[in-house]
């Protein structure tokens, strides 16, 4: 019995997948050595950042010794040390990004490096997902690839494992439109899959089994994923001339958010985003990371290095690796191929969750994934920057129980010290900052960590501030500050209850409940009664809170945090408020991309509505 419901696929080319194992240390093919300069930038990120913890840790110890040192205060400093040394590193990190944008030079454009002529498979996986929307965004990738003659050949493969017998026989309406509209110098397929065997990694395993072997490389989509001609051709050209490299990664830009949720991540990924992930790639140098979307892979470098084993528990039962693309990294990094991390790479989008609740859903599924990453700390084989890439990765979750233990603690800390004041991290609207207190030794505690917390967004705001372009770019300098400010102050609000709900994730995947169900990608929002039901957890903690300051047994400086989980509800009600054509410039949050819309979401957008058109005047009977 075929494995597949709908096929319309090339010959087979089979490549056989070499099953890996954790407990093998394979022989790389090559042994990559760094150059003293390439040592100093991880040295002036990772340095910094862990003398400024140090240092941080000490501090409070002197002061709390200063009425002896008790058990909760020796926890509180432990919990500080955790915390703040991964806000350290990302100000490091920023500080790296800045000086090598400065005074290091750029490698030579990758346009101009001649390269043998590649075969590369643009392979969009699918489950579940709006026809329309993930057959509009390949049309328009592929119009836009085709404009320019290239050397390189390029296929489109569309890989289903859609289970929804509605969306299935639109899913082969919408592939026989594209067919029609396709450029003829790029051929299309489409299957889908009868079981979803493996999610994701089952589905490219499946491809590559038996068809990667026809191609030099594949360029991974997601369903939301857009990605113009050429930043497809830049990542070909990118990987044809440097034969150590097994994985490009490229740099996705979140675009298309109508929302005011989905408009401060667009935000914050375009103005601070850029310096960060300049400063990633100047550490991670060939131990790059793989994001699972916009990157190109060798196909014979994947098969034969990364095809991942499932991970086996102490009790024996075998369970498939969720987050999978951290792993297949280190794998294939492990095998002595480059995993390098392109920032420059123009022309590379994604789509961000337009509402509180849709965030927070795929935290849960991202949780699960990420947390498995602590289990493969031991692989053997694996670089040492590839086992910090899979710790961050779980810490990412980690930190937020952690935020919300140290504010517990602080709290009945501060009822005994004269505790003023509690913000939140103004640099990261994911997590919170715990509270400070008047006595640290005077101002000068207070005022650095505000000033670190504060370095990353300031750099960049100052870095693009200064551009003339830049700012007329973002309607002027006016707008652009004011902008900057809003989007603060809307984390600040947002930032307890995401500490929340990711501990909630964290909390639901250690006790075996998450799962694995389809992203939701539009914006329709939820109901009263449902977003009720989602928060009541923060609104009732919130009330708590207040409570407990009522009665003397928490202090004030809790005020902020009890209001912003009070206020849950509303909160998240407001994060699907459609603001993108809002009179007011500033509350729109504009970028560049949303002034001056790229011409492939613009494209994109076209060819989606034919496709939506199409289908809406279609008769939808179920697939057989």
């Amino acid at each position: 019995m075929t494995p597949y419901a709908a096929i319309q696929m090339p010959p087979r080319a089979p490549l056989a997948l070499t099953q890996q194992d954790f407990g093998d240390r394979p022989e790389p093919r090559r042994k990559f050595r760094s150059s003293w300069p390439d040592r100093l930038w991880r040295m002036a990120a990772f340095g910094p950042a862990l003398l400024v913890t140090i240092s941080l840790m000490v501090g409070f110890f002197d002061w709390f010794q200063a009425g002896g040192v008790t058990l909760t205060e020796t926890v509180a400093v432990a919990l500080i040390g955790l915390t703040f040394v991964w806000v350290s590193l990302s100000v490091s990190s920023v500080m790296v990004g800045l000086v090598r944008l400065i005074f290091a030079r750029r490698p030579l454009r990758q346009s101009r490096v001649p390269h043998d002529p590649q075969t590369v498979a643009l392979l969009v996986p699918v489950y579940n997902e709006a026809p329309e929307d993930v057959f509009g965004n390949l049309q328009a990738m592929l119009k836009e690839l085709a404009q320019k003659q290239s050397r390189d050949r390029y296929c489109a493969f569309i890989l289903s494992d859609t289970f929804d017998p509605v969306i299935a026989k639109q899913e082969e309406q919408a592939f026989a439109a594209l067919l029609q509209q396709a450029p003829a110098a790029i051929d299309v397929y489409y299957r889908r899959r009868l079981k979803n065997t493996d999610k994701k990694v089952g589905n490219i395993s499946d491809w590559l089994e038996n068809w990667g072997g026809a191609f030099d490389a594949m360029v991974v989509l997601d369903a939301d994923s857009l990605m113009s001609g050429s930043a497809i051709r830049h990542l070909t050209r990118a990987l044809a001339s440097d034969p150590e490299a097994g994985l490009i990664q490229s740099f996705p830009m979140v675009i298309g958010s109508e929302t005011l949720f989905g408009r401060i991540q667009q935000f914050s990924n375009t103005i601070y985003g850029w310096l960060l992930a300049e400063g990633l790639s100047a550490w991670s140098q060939r131990e790059g990371n793989y994001w699972g979307h916009n990157a190109i892979i060798r196909t014979r470098a994947f098969a034969e290095s990364a095809a991942l084993p499932y991970l086996r528990s102490w009790r024996g039962r075998e369970s498939l690796i969720l987050s999978h693309d951290f792993v297949e990294a280190g794998m294939l990094r492990r095998a002595g191929w480059a995993v390098r991390f392109l920032p420059h790479v123009g022309g590379s989008f994604e789509e961000a969750p337009q509402t509180l609740i849709d965030y927070a859903l795929r935290d849960r599924r991202w949780c699960q994934g990420n947390l498995q990453h602590l289990r493969l700390l031991s692989a053997r084989g694996f670089h040492p920057i590839t086992r910090f890439h899979l710790l961050q990765g779980a810490v990412a979750f980690l930190l937020s129980p952690a935020w919300l233990a140290l504010i517990a603690i602080w709290a009945m800390i501060g009822m005994h010290s004269d505790a003023a004041e509690g913000y939140f991290n103004a640099a990261n609207p994911l997590y919170p900052i715990w509270p400070q207190t008047e006595q640290m030794g005077g101002g000068g505690f207070l005022i650095f960590i505000y000033a670190m917390l504060l370095i990353p967004k300031l750099s960049s705001m100052v870095a693009l501030g200064l551009n003339p372009r830049v700012r007329q770019n973002y309607g002027g300098l006016l707008s652009f500050v004011a902008s900057v400010l809003v989007e603060i102050i809307l984390s600040i609000l947002y930032a307890p209850i995401l500490m929340v709900q990711q501990s909630i994730a964290v909390l639901r995947a250690l006790l075996g409940r998450g799962g694995w169900s389809p992203q939701s990608r539009g914006a329709a929002g939820y109901g009263v009664a449902m977003t009720l039901r989602f928060h009541m957890l923060e609104t009732g903690l919130g009330l708590a809170m207040f409570w407990g300051m009522q009665t003397g047994a928490l202090s004030f400086w809790l005020v902020p945090i009890a209001t912003s989980l009070t206020c849950a509800v509303p909160l998240s009600l407001l994060s699907g408020a459609r603001i993108a054509n809002g009179p007011v410039r500033a509350l729109r949050l504009d970028t560049p991309h949303s002034l001056n819309e790229p011409r492939i979401m613009t494209a994109a957008r076209a060819e989606r509505q034919v496709l939506r058109d199409h289908l809406q005047g279609s008769v939808i009977t179920p697939a057989e």
